[in-house]
């Protein structure tokens, strides 16, 4: 009976678990519904900047609607959005690393090993700049507890 009750409170923490992997992984930030407020996620990746997204080319990924500059970007968004799609669920890279959720710009982002980062201003983005590898690090064992 011992073993049969501690297997089934280890599924119970293992699915409690999971669950708060999800919530926190579908928690995108967004400005009046549009994640990284309406910002092209592509475009970091192929023209090097922030681009404002069209009404025309949407899509809706984990709750939020997000835009692009063209039918292109959507589906390649589209085919693998977790390549294109900001750490953090689009929250500051920095505020996670501290345990925080903290809104960010489209302007203050950064790409690392093929990953965007969003921050929520260039002050802070130079903060995290001083020391990537350990806010990231920090950030990816705190992401999940965050809300």
């Amino acid at each position: 009976m011992k073993r049969t009750s501690w297997m089934a409170a280890m599924v119970m923490v293992l699915g409690l678990a999971w669950a708060l992997e999800t919530v926190a992984e579908e928690r995108i930030f967004t400005r009046d519904g549009l994640a990284i407020g309406g910002t092209d996620p592509v475009a970091y990746f192929t023209q090097g900047q922030p681009v404002q997204g069209s009404p025309d080319y949407r899509l809706e990924w984990r709750n939020a609607t997000w835009k692009f500059a063209s039918a292109e970007h959507r589906d390649r968004f589209e085919a693998n959005p977790e390549a294109y799609a900001p750490q953090y669920g689009g929250w500051c890279a920095w505020a996670a690393a501290r345990g925080e959720a903290a809104a960010t710009i489209p302007e203050a982002w950064k790409i690392v090993d093929d990953k965007l980062y969003l921050n929520f201003n260039h002050r802070i983005q130079r903060r995290w700049e001083a020391n990537i590898p350990a806010y990231i690090e920090a950030a990816d064992e705190r992401w999940p507890n965050i809300f």
